[in-house]
């Protein structure tokens, strides 16, 4: 196969669909900027992922692919690619594997199309790259950036890197600085607690843990504990709230992504299953202790240098399952709230 040309001017980038992923694939995103530097690059992203990118200098547009509105079912598809044609790119590059990423820009007409040969969308492709079996041994950073080697493209270096929207962080210190009542971050731990994950339960320390946590770095720190997720973890919250102390900011349900992200760039640390804003808190290299069970945390642990990955090995694990299959759960129920405490505890002497 020929190197894709490097006379691309006007670019679609297809994003990953879960923010995780999307984060994973920022030094992918920054190589292909480096590559073509003088071109026009729009990512084609879901909207819950566009946040991830707003404020990202490699990116000059953002296409919101309305998967659940207009773009939907199969009439949806079809408007997206005319719409998609009207740009007139030159080249995509698929980070996201699926065989309708592949479809939407053939029907596109978009003459140059890159990616993995992944979900039997080869024949899709102009430039299609077969993966290779070792790469499920490598962190997933390696696997996007692996796939623009094998179009040609020059790799840039592996760090995560994520851009705040100013927005955003005046917003963020304003949500803490209320919460503070009056005290400043350099007088307490700012403690961020994030109880949930999207793809499922098996992927969560369980809430009573997370409460129990709570009260003793409340107790031990004094710090503000901050609790993040979606609307459907304020049950979660609510335990862990209880347990906090008088210091504690509940931002489930409550804040945009690019909000969250800011008040994640706050914190001293930051105690998360395996989930998107895990990833969060490694791009913006803030202490972190990841709790991990069902997944693989070689392949999507949080890649950076202030993490500690705490995790109970037993036989059935990483099962990759978003439930228990043998319904003991003890890769969760097997870590102890007491050495989660002495991994963040140990983030927070570093910041004294």
């Amino acid at each position: 196969m020929l190197p894709i040309p490097k006379n691309a001017h006007n670019i679609l980038i297809r994003s990953t669909n879960w923010i995780g992923d999307a984060i994973m694939t920022t030094p992918a995103v920054r190589s292909i900027r480096r590559n073509f530097p003088e071109a026009k690059i729009t990512l084609l992203a879901l909207p819950w992922v566009a946040d991830v990118f707003s404020a990202c200098p490699h990116i000059d547009q953002i296409f919101i692919y309305e998967r659940q509105g207009r773009h939907q079912g199969l009439r949806g598809k079809l408007r997206l690619a005319a719409e998609l044609r009207q740009e007139n790119y030159d080249l995509t590059i698929l980070l996201q594997n699926a065989f309708e990423a592949a479809l939407i820009t053939f029907l596109a007409r978009i003459p140059v199309r890159g990616g993995y040969t992944t979900d039997g969308r080869g024949l899709l492709l102009t430039h299609g790259v077969r993966k290779h079996p070792a790469i499920k041994t490598k962190h997933q950073v390696h696997y996007y950036q692996e796939m623009l080697e094998g179009l040609g493209l020059q790799r840039s270096e592996n760090s995560l890197e994520l851009f705040l929207d100013p927005a955003a962080e005046q917003d963020a210190d304003a949500l803490i600085k209320e919460a503070l009542q009056g005290e400043t971050r350099d007088d307490i731990p700012i403690i961020g607690l994030n109880p949930g994950a999207a793809y499922g339960p098996a992927k969560c320390w369980p809430a009573a843990k997370y409460a129990e946590l709570a009260g003793r770095l409340s107790d031990k720190t004094g710090g503000l504990i901050v609790i993040f997720g979606t609307a459907a973890d304020q049950e979660a919250a609510a335990e862990i709230s209880a347990t906090s102390g008088k210091r504690v900011l509940d931002l489930t349900g409550k804040t945009t992504l690019a909000q969250a992200l800011a008040c994640i760039a706050r914190c001293s640390v930051f105690v998360t299953n395996d989930s998107g804003l895990m990833h969060v808190a490694a791009a913006l290299n803030t202490p972190l202790v990841a709790v991990f069970g069902s997944t693989d945390h070689i392949a999507t642990g949080p890649y950076s240098e202030q993490a500690t990955i705490v995790r109970r090995p037993v036989e059935c694990s990483p099962c990759m399952k978003t439930h228990c299959p043998k319904g003991h759960f003890q890769c969760m129920e097997g870590i102890t709230v007491e050495e989660v405490e002495q991994a963040a505890l140990q983030w927070l002497s570093q910041k004294v």
